[in-house]
């Protein structure tokens, strides 16, 4: 995209108009939280000042609006995701409740003792920590996959694995939102599925950065969060293969998902609406909807070819100066993620100084403490990019780096 394109995209996007610290703001903290553009703040408003009211209940004319801008927008959601049937969506509270969902409610039930999941040392603590207690209760195991140079599932390690204990599922990040790593999900799905096992993916660092085929990739689940993508806060979305919608079962119950309450038992709805108990985040839902659309008007393509620009000029910058570890795998900078250190100084000590200088970054284990330790590091900082960053901000980064390491070295 031109320089012209993405100072447009940035008029969308008021918060990067603003200085810290006496310096002009540089947001590449985007991995943890992308930022919201208007569009997005508006169709909120509208809502809130013209439909608000609770779907699937009032027959009244607000809550006919309002159930009809709900499920146009699940269907609209369905579609971004490659889904052709969007009774497989569903809506939580984020990328964490739609994996806790998914291991309680589709793989718990299958599991007997001493059963296997196949995982990776890379997972967001959301994605690792939901299945060690699935496994704990059912008395199964976790199975950590062999990684190559790139931090891959090694595929050729695969067979090794399904040679012990019967395995339910394989589970894995689509992309790591520490180093940026895309998974071979198409690979690993096939392999699976041959052998009878599911396939659960952590999609967070993915929706806004790939072009997803959900239905035609045949995945069995997949979760990620609204405010990684140009959305709100507050909302995740499940999707579950429509084979297995009905035997997963509900794991929160209370009003809307009921079909029938007598004293002593309950009948539920069909999916989705048996997973979606409670009042629902109508206005988040809506919003993501918003940023789906705003998203479609840039298009994907150069969303991705913007991003992967300004991350392969990030890691060859941060290449280019001696003394920075940088853990992201070269050929996965395209993703935008990079993953780094300088030197021996340490990453808050580091990402304290960058925001000195206006620039916010992540600094810490990332919830990834496993792959902390498989990095032999207690923490790196994170530079992740959107597409309203720009090729200015990166070379401003750069040069603060230097800066940074001269002024804790004593020297370049």
């Amino acid at each position: 995209m031109t320089n012209d394109c993405v100072e447009n995209i940035r008029k969308d996007f008021p918060i990067l108009n603003q200085t810290v610290n006496n310096e002009p703001l540089i947001y590449f903290d985007n991995a943890a939280t992308s930022q919201t553009p208007m569009r997005v703040l508006d169709r909120i408003l509208y809502h809130y000042q013209n439909d608000n009211a609770n779907v699937h209940r009032g027959v009244h004319s607000l809550g006919q609006r309002s159930t009809n801008v709900f499920e146009q927008a699940r269907e609209t959601i369905a579609n971004f995701i490659g889904v052709e049937d969007d009774r497989a969506i569903s809506f939580s509270s984020g990328t964490t409740a739609s994996l806790n969902h998914i291991a309680k409610s589709l793989i718990e039930p299958r599991l007997e003792a001493n059963d296997s999941i196949l995982i990776t040392r890379l997972e967001h603590h959301s994605n690792l920590v939901p299945w060690q207690e699935v496994c704990q209760r059912t008395k199964s195991q976790l199975v950590f996959l062999d990684l190559n140079s790139d931090f891959q599932i090694d595929l050729n390690l695969l067979e090794s694995h399904y040679q012990k204990a019967p395995i339910k599922a394989l589970v894995t990040h689509h992309i790591s939102n520490v180093l940026g790593v895309e998974q071979p999900i198409q690979d690993l799905i096939q392999w699976a599925h041959d052998r009878n096992i599911l396939v659960i993916l952590d999609g967070a660092q993915a929706a806004p950065h790939l072009k997803l085929e959900l239905s035609k990739w045949e995945v069995d689940a997949y979760a990620f969060s609204s405010h990684k993508l140009y959305g709100p806060m507050g909302l995740g979305v499940t999707y579950l293969h429509p084979k297995h919608l009905r035997e997963a079962q509900p794991t929160q119950f209370g009003g809307e998902m009921i079909h029938q309450v007598e004293d002593d038992q309950s009948s539920y709805k069909s999916a989705p609406w048996k997973f979606e108990a409670g009042t629902q985040a109508i206005a988040q839902i809506v919003g993501l909807e918003a940023a789906i659309e705003w998203m479609q008007t840039i298009g994907f393509t150069n969303i991705q070819k913007h991003e992967a620009q300004l991350g392969r000029q990030l890691y060859a910058g941060l290449k280019s100066i001696k003394g920075i570890n940088i853990y992201t795998p070269e050929s996965m900078a395209k993703h935008g993620i990079i993953s780094f250190n300088i030197g021996d100084i340490h990453p808050h000590d580091a990402a304290t100084a960058y925001d000195q200088l206006g620039i916010a970054l992540r600094a810490g284990h990332h919830c990834a403490q496993p792959l902390m330790r498989l990095l032999k590091v207690p923490a790196t900082l994170r530079a992740s990019l959107m597409v309203y960053n720009t090729s200015d901000e990166v070379n401003r980064f750069i040069q603060a780096t230097q800066e940074i390491k001269e002024f804790f070295t004593y020297g370049p």
